[in-house]
Parts: C-alpha cells; structure tokens; sequence
C-alpha cells in the first residue's frame, strides 16, 4: 500500500515519525490530526527514557564505606598511690559526764549561760550552801569539844602512872585512866570524820566543772529542789581531743599487722599508726589523727575488730555522733596504674576498657581494679603504660571497628564537680 493521503495507515507513521505535515486536518481522517497527534509524543518519550535506563544498566554501583568514629583516648596515668583501709565511723566525745546533785536543797544560782566552754573547776550551780556550813561549824565545834576530852583524859593518865611509880595509887585507877584515854581518842577520831564528812557535803553545794569542756542546757532553774533522788543537772563534755571509733575487718585487721611489721612497728606501736577522716560534707580526709585503742578480740559474729583513733579538735569541727569517712594506710607508697572511673565498663561481674591498638582498631580489655582517687582508678592489672584507653566516645566504639583516635591526658577526661 503506498502513502497516499487517504489512508490512516500513513496518517499513523507520519505521526510517530514526527512528520508534521499531517497536522492539517483530514477529511478521511477518523481521528483528526490532534486525537493522533498526541499519543505519538508520549510514545516517543517512552522510547526515549527506555534507552536512558538500558544505557545506565550497564553502569557498576560503588559501596563508599563512612569514615571511623572519633573517640578520645588517653596514656593510663603513672603516679604514686597509697593503698588505704576505708571503712565508716563516728565521733565520740572523749569525756562526757553528766552533772549531778550529789546533797539535798534549792538551787541558789547558776553561774554558766547554755553552751558556754568552761575550764576545769569553773563553777557552775550552787545548792544552798548554808545548811550545810551549819553542819560543818557543828562537826568542828564537836571536834573541839573532843579534844578538849582527850587532853584532860591524857593528863589523868599521866598522873595515875606517876603515882603507881611510887606505889601511891591502885592499878584499877592506873587502867581507868587508860581507858578513858584511849576512848576519848576514839571520840576524837570520830569528831575529826564527821567534820571532814560536814565540809564534804558542803563542797558538793558547789557543782563546778571535772574537766575543759561544753556545758548543754541546764536542766533544772533556780530555787527548784533538787537531790531528793538523783537529779541530773546538765551535761558537760569535751570535744577537744575527741575519739573516732569504726570496725575493721578481720582481713583487713591482717594486712594492717603486716604493714606495721614490715615497718617494724610493735603492737605497742599502735598509737604511731596514722589515721584520716573526712566529714561527709568535705572533700578527701582533711583531718589527722592517730590510732589510740583497738579491743584485744576480734566478735566472732560479725568478723570485725572494734578500735578507736584520737583527734586535734581545736575548731571543734567533730562533734560526738556524727558519721565520718575513715581511711588508714595499708601499703607503702606504690607507682600504679590510673585510669579514669568513667572509662571502665562491666561486663557480667568483670570490669574492662576498651583500647585502641596500633591499627586503631578497638579491643575490650579486661582488668583488675583497686580503690579510687581523685576520680582515676587504680588498675592492678590488664594494662601496660602505653595503651591507649578510650576515655570518651565509648558508647561509639565497639570491639573490633577501626575508629579515629583523639590523644589527649587521663586527667583532663575527669568530669568537673
């Protein structure tokens, strides 16, 4: 069939061919020349984007890997450690005596204002004395009297023997005068003991302070009877030195001898073992002290030996009662390996690091803690001076990955407080 005019055939390849010279309408022509004209453009787009997506099917895809986590790594610190015993105690006053009325009467004054420090024999209440003074003026005046007896007595017996020298008196007035004698001396004595137990009582109208110390709150008021059955007055007690006590475990208690033999210390050495706390509030153990007790026996129920340390309290900085962080030295300085807390992780009930080796690969790394310091952590073992150990970026890190490592020093990845 040739490409007349008149058959659609023609019409339908000239439009796909692009020949725009059957634009003009057609008589014969069902469609006419816009219903046909259309369909063949987006035909030749289909083709069109068909041999784009062949041509880019014969291009090969490249996987580009991402670059390797940042992470901070440090050197472990190398610096001297004390390896310390820490345990928890409490302070306690190394005398405290409660004041008591020791005779019967009305409280005549108080001579301290509450809380005062007072020095030993400082005054504190006076109970009535006078009562008292009368007793006393009557115990000596009976002793006066008694004296008075038994030298009458004495000269009786001296004469009775003068004249049984010469034969001029009988032996039963030589005895009687004997033992008026000796029974006016026993009144005497008795005299004497109840002066001396007069001006007793009348001391103890005078409550003053045993020792230097703090007076608490008075606990009875003026013109109040007292002593009628043991009456507390105050509290008095001594701060300065004051005690800490704490318990020290039996292995604990093991390694403390060992050091002081090795030290050459004996157990009467004790007191030359130094001893630190720290109040919860304060940083590190900034009071000293020594030790000054430990029991003889270790209680067998709970493994522990109770001792004590003794304290400088000047500034009264330990009051009796409070809960205090107690350290003692249990080794000879030592050069250890520190790193800090935060770049050690757990694993099943096992501690570890992660390390980055020579070809920046991470490796877990496990080890064996000591005490903390500072917020570095002594590592006894696991770890060599030149490892280096992830300090931050851990949680991106994992064992086995190439990562980029950042130096810098342990110290400076200890968070700020």
């Amino acid at each position: 069939m040739g490409g007349g005019a008149g058959y659609p055939g023609n019409h339908i390849a000239g439009a796909i061919a692009g020949d725009h010279r059957w634009g003009a309408p057609m008589g014969n022509d069902p469609c006419g020349a816009l219903g046909c004209h259309r369909p063949a453009r987006r035909a030749g787009l289909v083709i069109l984007v068909s041999l784009l997506l062949l041509a880019a099917c014969g291009e090969k895809n490249h996987y580009v890997a991402p670059p390797p986590v940042k992470v901070t790594v440090a050197h472990p610190v190398q610096q001297p450690f004390t390896r310390y015993l820490e345990a928890t105690g409490n302070a306690a006053a190394v005398n405290s005596v409660d004041l008591v009325a020791r005779v019967q009467g009305f409280v005549q004054e108080i001579h301290y204002k509450d809380g005062d420090v007072v020095k030993q024999g400082a005054p504190l209440f006076t109970i009535e004395p006078e009562p008292y003074q009368v007793r006393v003026t009557q115990a000596q005046a009976t002793e006066d009297g008694a004296t008075a007896t038994l030298k009458q007595a004495d000269a009786e017996y001296k004469r009775q023997a003068e004249l049984a020298l010469r034969d001029n008196t009988s032996k039963s007035a030589l005895d009687q005068a004997l033992a008026t004698r000796a029974l006016d001396q026993a009144n005497l004595t008795q005299a004497k003991t109840n002066t001396r137990l007069a001006q007793i009582n009348l001391g103890y109208t005078q409550v003053t302070a045993p020792f230097d110390g703090i007076v608490t709150a008075r606990l009875v008021s003026v013109g109040e009877l007292v002593g009628t059955s043991p009456t507390q007055l105050a509290t008095i007690v001594q701060l300065d030195p004051v005690y800490v006590t704490f318990n020290i475990s039996e292995p604990d208690l093991l390694r403390v001898r060992a050091l002081m033999k090795r030290r050459g210390l004996t157990p009467g050495d004790l007191k030359k073992v130094p001893v630190e706390v720290g109040l919860q509030s304060e940083t590190g153990y900034p009071h000293k002290g020594l030790f000054d007790y430990a029991a003889p026996i270790v209680n067998a129920a709970t493994g522990t030996l109770p001792v004590r340390a003794v304290f400088q309290n000047a500034d009264r900085a330990l009051l009796p009662g409070l809960f205090l962080r107690v350290r003692v030295p249990i080794g000879e300085d030592e050069t250890a390996l520190m790193v800090p807390d935060a770049a050690l992780g757990s694993d099943q009930g096992s501690r570890y690091v992660l390390v980055v080796n020579q070809d920046n690969v991470v490796e877990q790394r496990k080890v064996e803690v000591g005490p903390s310091d500072g917020g570095l952590r002594v590592i006894d073992s696991g770890l060599k001076p030149d490892d280096r150990v992830i300090v931050a970026g851990a949680v991106r890190a994992i064992p086995g990955q190439k990562v980029d490592p950042q130096v810098q020093t342990a110290a400076a990845a200890i968070p700020v407080k």
